[in-house]
């Protein structure tokens, strides 16, 4: 049967309130926010685009090299260099105004008090959702990540929520001993929604060199290696919290996003294999509606959490 000949699928997902066209979305760092891709994706076709992180004053980023390819991905300790938010509202919600699509802010930071200038700042602005990238450093706490201690995760949770006049999506770091811990943290903190994974230390050394290939010399590791950790970080997250979850680590193909929603998802983003495919992420959500299709499921938000017990 062809895809003409039946009732298309309903596409559209709903997290925190927001109604998204379709659960395809940019991972945060790999998109910039869409002006870089312009040219090869309409970004009228995406769930939403999720900018690069914003900080409250420009950031430089850590020293080169910074980014090197391995073995199923790359690693990178680009050191969320970004403009800050003036460069950011001036130029970037700007253009991305112009489409049709729902904009989440990816807000990082060094102290609470970072965070929430943004997130401030944010407050009257054309955005739909914030995503809070617990992953940073802090620095009052030894440069520990805001999320790999459940106290300090709730805490920054609490206090953004408080501060935010959108909905809040607390981005989880995979560096954790219980990622099921740390997603009860961030709702018990009162976040709206979770994403996961970002990406995984590693490091990679040149042999003839003998020197660290990177000058950070550790670096987060993503691409598709990584995706069968996500997914099992995705179903474990998903199933200790009941607010929504959106799966990203290592989707390369409209396969992968649908893996990640089966396991509990509400919604996927699709990050470095940007750099690979451009068109990627409007691929994946023309995979997905394909899937539903065939196997004539009349709603994209019937595969969250749809895997069957072995």
């Amino acid at each position: 049967m062809s895809a003409d000949s039946v009732k298309r699928p309903d596409m559209s997902v709903r997290i925190a309130g927001v109604c998204f066209k379709n659960p395809v979305m940019t991972a945060s760092g790999t998109f910039g926010s869409g002006m870089e891709y312009g040219e090869f994706v309409d970004l009228n076709r995406l769930g939403a685009v999720v900018t690069k992180g914003v900080a409250n004053v420009p950031w430089p980023g850590n020293p080169t090299p910074r980014v090197a390819e391995v073995y199923g991905g790359m690693l990178n300790a680009i050191g969320l260099q970004n403009p800050g938010i003036d460069v950011f509202i001036e130029r970037d919600l700007a253009f991305l105004k112009q489409f049709d699509t729902k904009v989440i802010v990816n807000v990082c930071g060094r102290t609470e008090e970072d965070y929430l200038e943004v997130v401030e700042r944010l407050r009257d602005q054309p955005v739909d959702m914030l995503e809070i990238n617990v992953s940073c450093p802090n620095v009052k706490e030894g440069a520990i990540a805001f999320g790999q201690k459940p106290d300090a995760l709730f805490s920054i949770t609490e206090k953004i929520k408080k501060a935010a006049a959108q909905p809040v999506i607390m981005k989880l770091t995979p560096n954790v001993t219980d990622i099921a811990e740390m997603a009860r943290a961030a709702e018990a903190g009162g976040a709206d929604a979770l994403s996961l994974i970002n990406t995984i230390t590693g490091m990679k050394i040149d042999i003839e060199k003998r020197r660290f290939v990177l000058a950070n010399k550790t670096g987060g590791m993503s691409g598709p290696a990584i995706k069968p950790i996500a997914v099992r970080m995705v179903w474990q997250a998903s199933q200790a919290v009941k607010i929504p979850v959106i799966g990203m680590g290592g989707i390369a193909s409209w396969e992968d996003a649908v893996e990640f929603m089966l396991a509990g998802a509400s919604a996927v983003a699709v990050g470095a294999m940007n750099f690979n495919n451009p068109c990627l992420t409007a691929e994946v959500a023309e995979g997905i509606e394909n899937y539903l299709i065939r196997h004539r499921i009349s709603s994209v938000s019937e595969l969250t959490g749809a895997v069957a017990d072995a």
